[in-house]
């Protein structure tokens, strides 16, 4: 490996060359383990000669920050790894983030447990689990994409297309069509890295500093915080049973974000009069509906509802989309089937930010849709989740139902559960962790004073062993906690 040290002059260049190899050392730089160039080599790379750098390397090795393994080479000792890192020097007065990143909260997404907490029965929200994968089916799909990564434009290295890799569109474009009704040529969809970057993007080419931007209340709070983050003024639109209450929002919106399939957190869908009100809405105002469908392949009751863009007539809605949910977060990889006015910004847009997502991936991800490996494993999943689901909500209305209200949710891998007026949501979560059990509450997903006190109850990543043990220690737990 080549290291960079600068030489000031011709004097000390021992002592030049000591000490920045032992502060790279000791800042980190250079971790534990990692193997120096030889005496010779870095002589040659600093135009010294190799004395000086035999020099520097024996006081170094007696002072215990090298070591040397016989016929191997010199490396960088490990004691040091044991020690924290050095303080990080004091901010510049101008080095300093706008004022809506210094108010952001650290967390956007699902509440989660400390990272030094291990908690046996953890209902964390928004994972799944990737311990009932097809690795073997994904692997053979990743062959497949090295081989035509390395055939890739006659062998060239070179950029790809911003909208995506056709495979992956077209397998997109065939699976919405059959599931979601949302008919679209391969064209017309865009890969993103995950939903949050359709979010970013449509924003991006769709609003203004300045413009209103409806949201639901309580939401998604990541969606929230990226609008802000572009200049939006946010507007905070109530739900109730049926999804949005349309009548609440304002005149001079711009872009209204939704989540109809499985509502965000409270798991309601949005009613088809409430869908079509919506739209009505949208056309007399011009304004744009996205749509986020984060985990409406996973329905367990009554049927299919029509996603919002199976209904739009009138090009107002982007349906956005995600294999967080349906795969694992790991791949970072989404989708929006913008309308067509927004399409060439869109792809302009994504070129700006990124160029395009990862080639290797998108191809393993394509092939492993038109295979009909994707379906197979939504299937596979479904039951899995539904199965998890109703052992879930047998406890909650069961043995637990003093305590804890199910709220109406036909879909998705998480429900939340109303609380009983006389606990608070706080203490049942704080009180839930001293048994080894992880329940989240819902205030963190609104951005004003909650209606209701609540907690959320993800099961995409708990086995069903799991969820009756947590529900079992829950059960002895609440009476303890009535006031």
């Amino acid at each position: 490996m080549d290291i960079h040290i600068t030489l000031h002059g011709r004097r000390d260049l021992n002592g030049q060359i000591y000490a920045q190899l032992r502060a790279g050392i000791i800042e980190g730089r250079l971790a534990a383990h990692a193997r120096l160039p030889s005496t010779r080599d870095l002589a040659a790379q600093l135009g010294v000669s190799r004395k000086t750098t035999l020099d520097v390397f024996e006081r170094l090795i007696a002072e215990g920050f090298l070591r040397t393994r016989a016929g191997d080479g010199t490396f960088v000792a490990d004691g040091l790894a044991r020690l924290p890192s050095a303080r990080p020097e004091p901010a510049s007065a101008n080095a300093r983030a706008t004022g809506i990143w210094r108010k952001m909260p650290e967390r956007l997404t699902m509440p989660m447990p400390p990272r030094h907490e291990t908690l046996d029965c953890d209902f964390k929200g928004g994972v799944t689990d990737k311990t009932i994968f097809p690795y073997d089916a994904w692997r053979r799909c990743l062959n497949h994409a090295l081989r035509t990564q390395a055939r890739a434009d006659g062998g060239m290295a070179g950029y790809r297309d911003p909208g995506g890799e056709q495979e992956l569109r077209l397998g997109i474009a065939r699976y919405l069509a059959y599931s979601r009704a949302v008919v679209c040529n391969w064209q017309d969809v865009l890969v993103t890295q995950g939903a949050q970057q359709a979010l970013d993007l449509l924003a991006r080419v769709v609003i203004q500093p300045g413009d209103v931007v409806a949201v639901e209340e309580p939401g998604y709070p990541p969606a929230r915080a990226l609008f802000a983050a572009l200049g939006a003024r946010i507007a905070l639109v109530p739900v109730d049973g049926e999804g949005i209450v349309v009548k609440k929002l304002p005149r001079n919106t711009r872009l209204v974000y939704v989540t109809p399939s499985h509502q965000f957190p409270l798991g309601m869908p949005m009613s088809l009069d409430r869908r079509v009100e919506l739209l009505e809405w949208a056309g007399k105002r011009g304004a744009v509906i996205v749509e986020d469908d984060y985990d409406g392949e996973f329905r367990f009751e009554g049927r299919p509802v029509e996603s919002l863009k199976s209904l739009d007539r009138a090009g107002l809605v982007a349906y956005v989309g995600t294999f967080s949910k349906t795969l694992f977060p790991d791949l970072r990889l989404g989708y929006v089937v913008p309308p067509a006015t927004l399409s060439e910004p869109l792809w302009t847009a994504k070129q700006v930010c990124d160029w395009h997502s990862c080639m290797l991936t998108q191809t393993a991800l394509g092939a492993f849709m038109l295979d009909g490996e994707y379906a197979k494993h939504l299937r596979r999943m479904h039951k899995t989740y539904a199965e998890r689901r109703a052992a879930l909500l047998a406890r909650l209305t069961g043995d637990l139902a003093p305590w804890f209200e199910p709220m109406p949710a036909t879909a998705g891998i998480h429900l939340v559960a109303r609380l009983d007026a006389s606990l608070r949501e706080e203490e049942v979560v704080a009180a839930a962790r001293t048994v080894s059990v992880g329940i989240y509450g819902i205030r963190g997903f609104h951005a004003g004073p909650p209606a209701h006190q609540g907690v959320l109850l993800g099961y995409g990543g708990t086995s069903i062993d799991a969820i009756e043990r947590g529900m079992t220690r829950l059960a002895a737990l609440m009476p303890t906690l009535i006031r």
